[in-house]
């Protein structure tokens, strides 16, 4: 295998080689994107850089306890190797094969995030390609400017190479608790109390509907009587509503939600059925599976009036209950993915006027997966963005977007983003953050 340093200048070679392209370029990874397969995406034609090689682990520090990866590296490969040594990313991503990498240029949060923020929070340093085939060391010290842009960048100012971030103790199990509300009032209130107490190592949780709201609570354990598996025949997010207690090894964990997708397999008929996932599992469940099919039946996907609504959105949680008031009368979707967030401080990416709107660094991340978007009337993709938007929230932008231009830049800081574009990417080889998730790719 080449060295880092080997495989660096390869790429930088390609880099140098294209500042003249009349396109973007588009960078091939081993593993699919996290992105929500649109079937209207032109990047297949976009010049290739291949960026494959780029999926080590190159170190672990013991003693320090921080990591050393390049970004293609999967967290399910990640977390096997830091778990063998007792310990664990400080946030880990819910699905396998979300890189270290696109954890930090797009947003990663989980259960640990209302203590530690996202992934890219407990980053130290990277590695940063730019457009010109210049080669940056960027951390809160050194070039911290660009440090802290990369995050929300999903790739357009600079192309991480290599990162190091902080790794914490983790025990080999984790104890379960999934306590249920019958109100959304008693769930909201348990919730933030437990975020403030803090009693518990890991907090998220499942709204099942309207008159049952699971808090999925846990602690590590160094020992425990028996241990759950949901890869293959169980299904996690029913487990939530039929048990009141589990058990499973910290690795399974971690990973609870990558079968389904979340709950993304009730879109395809029989597939909760155990027979079916005896039978067929091995070849659709998982999350890198799922997004695979999805785009290898592009073409039939053209065919729907619409997508499914799969996106994350970030609530104030001020306006949390206000958002949950609308969300089930007007929006009534179900399950509903809740997981607190505690940022350090409003990212750089988000202007200056919407930083007044949102006011708080305290923020609900509601995960949509899978709402059907067929009414000739309603666009509930559009409807949910405007709502987010109306109350000081952001969008992720994994899914489809319907911001015009003007709008989308009162939630992002053009001068900002514009100066780090113009310095590290004069070229635009790597894109433009708004035509790269513009309404115009998603038809």
């Amino acid at each position: 295998m080449p060295s880092h340093e080997e495989k660096l200048a390869q790429v930088v070679e390609q880099i140098q080689a294209r500042q003249t392209a009349s396109a973007p370029l588009a960078f091939e990874k081993k593993v699919v994107s996290h992105v929500v397969p649109n079937p209207y995406s032109q990047k297949d034609k976009l010049p290739k850089v291949d960026f494959r090689a780029f999926d080590e682990l190159l170190e672990i520090d013991v003693k320090n306890k921080t990591a050393t990866a390049e970004p293609g590296l999967p967290f399910c490969e990640l977390v096997k190797e830091t778990l063998a040594r007792g310990l664990m990313p400080v946030v880990v991503p819910e699905l396998k094969t979300i890189t270290v990498g696109g954890a930090v240029s797009g947003c990663s949060i989980e259960s640990q995030s209302y203590r530690y923020g996202g992934f890219h929070d407990s980053c130290l340093e990277y590695e940063v390609l730019t457009g010109t085939g210049d080669v940056l060391i960027c951390s809160p010290e050194e070039n911290a400017d660009v440090f802290h842009l990369m995050h929300g960048s999903y790739g357009t100012l600079g192309r991480i190479t290599k990162l190091t971030f902080k790794l914490m103790p983790a025990k080999p199990f984790v104890k379960l608790e999934y306590r249920l509300h019958s109100n959304f009032k008693d769930y909201w209130a348990d919730m933030k109390e437990r975020c403030e107490t803090g009693d518990y190592q890991f907090i998220d949780g499942i709204i099942h509907d309207r008159n049952h709201f699971v808090m999925v609570l846990g602690n590590f354990a160094s020992e425990v009587p028996y241990t759950s598996n949901y890869e293959w025949l169980n299904i996690f997010y029913k487990a939530t509503l039929d048990k009141r207690e589990d058990y499973l090894s910290t690795y399974d964990y971690f990973f609870r939600y990558d079968a389904e997708c979340h709950w993304l397999t009730r879109s395809i008929p029989l597939m909760e059925n155990k027979l079916v996932r005896l039978a067929a599992g091995k070849m659709y469940l998982g999350s890198s599976k799922l997004i695979g099919w999805s785009g290898r039946l592009r073409q039939v996907m053209k065919l729907k009036r619409r997508q499914d609504v799969v996106v994350d959105v970030f609530i104030p949680s001020k306006r949390f209950e206000e958002f949950y008031d609308w969300y089930e009368k007007d929006f009534d979707f179900f399950p509903l993915w809740i997981v607190p967030y505690k940022m350090k401080e409003i990212y750089p990416w988000v202007s200056d006027e919407h930083k007044e709107k949102m006011g708080e660094t305290f923020i609900i991340d509601a995960a949509v997966y899978g709402r059907p978007n067929m009414d000739p009337k309603v666009d509930y993709s559009e409807l949910l963005e405007r709502k987010v938007t109306e109350l000081g929230g952001v969008k992720t932008l994994i899914g489809c977007n319907h911001y015009d231009e003007e709008t989308f830049w009162k939630i992002y800081s053009k001068p900002r983003i514009s100066a780090m574009k113009q310095r590290l990417d004069p070229n635009n080889l790597f894109g433009d953050l708004y035509k790269k998730f513009s309404p115009d790719q998603y038809r």
